[in-house]
């Protein structure tokens, strides 16, 4: 799995960025917050979803905190759209390169316009997906709104 294509795109664009791209690898797949939480040994707040929403014809990733869900009011607020719902998985795949379930904050094709969730600067080390429904890399707060260009917002009120 580390030498997935859609995680050697992480591994090179985290590198790129100036991140250590430290990808860790699971005999398998975390489908949940929860599930990557107690395989990791952390909080599941700690744990950085990556969503991907249609938000007025255009991807929008919001990495949001495991603890909660995003609300697509706050969402189309944040982002000055006019509608935000869920992704279709083709629309994640043509957007990322990335399978739901292994969307990672970094590796796509195109730049993503990017939300993150001020929620997760409680936590020291924060864990994202890279690239492939078993990887997923320690990162931080500050790294993850760094590497993506994202904008802090709370992404629940």
């Amino acid at each position: 799995m580390l030498s997935h294509p859609g995680v050697e795109r992480v591994r090179a664009a985290l590198a790129a960025a100036g991140a250590t791209p430290e990808i860790v690898a699971f005999e398998d797949s975390t489908p949940t917050a929860a599930a990557a939480a107690e395989r990791l040994g952390c909080e599941v707040g700690a744990i950085a979803n990556s969503l991907i929403f249609d938000c007025d014809g255009a991807p929008l990733l919001v990495l949001t905190s495991g603890a909660h869900r995003a609300d697509v009011a706050a969402l189309a607020r944040a982002a000055g759209a006019t509608t935000v719902g869920r992704a279709t998985p083709d629309f994640v795949r043509t957007h990322t390169g990335q399978a739901i379930g292994g969307v990672a904050p970094v590796g796509h094709p195109a730049p993503v316009r990017t939300l993150v969730d001020v929620w997760l600067a409680k936590y020291d080390r924060v864990w994202a997906a890279a690239g492939h429904p078993h990887t997923v890399f320690p990162t931080t707060f500050d790294e993850l709104v760094r590497v993506t260009g994202g904008a802090p917002v709370d992404v629940t009120a």
